[in-house]
């Protein structure tokens, strides 16, 4: 699982999403979906900017943390067409 500190960070440097978006010229919708954790897709441009204007590392923006089960290799589970099923 892929944990996002963007809400723990913002509310650390006492930021709102506004004005992130205003500095970063990232989407505020961006931002929020960052923010809330239901974002599918991440943009490294977009990491970029967060990282730099937040002075920030990665390692401090996004955590790994492993599944309590697994959905690679000989756990994976695919439908007739080759499809991953979710």
């Amino acid at each position: 699982m892929i944990k996002i500190h963007l809400s723990k960070i913002l509310g650390e440097k006492r930021m709102s999403q506004a004005e992130l978006s205003r500095q970063t010229g990232i989407r505020p919708s961006t931002i929020n979906d960052i923010y809330n954790e239901t974002s599918e897709r991440l943009n490294v441009e977009h990491l970029d900017k967060i990282c730099e204007y937040l002075d920030c590392n990665i390692n401090d923006l996004i955590e790994y943390i492993p599944n309590a089960q697994k959905k690679t290799g000989e756990f994976l589970i695919r439908e007739e067409h080759g499809n991953r099923k979710k």
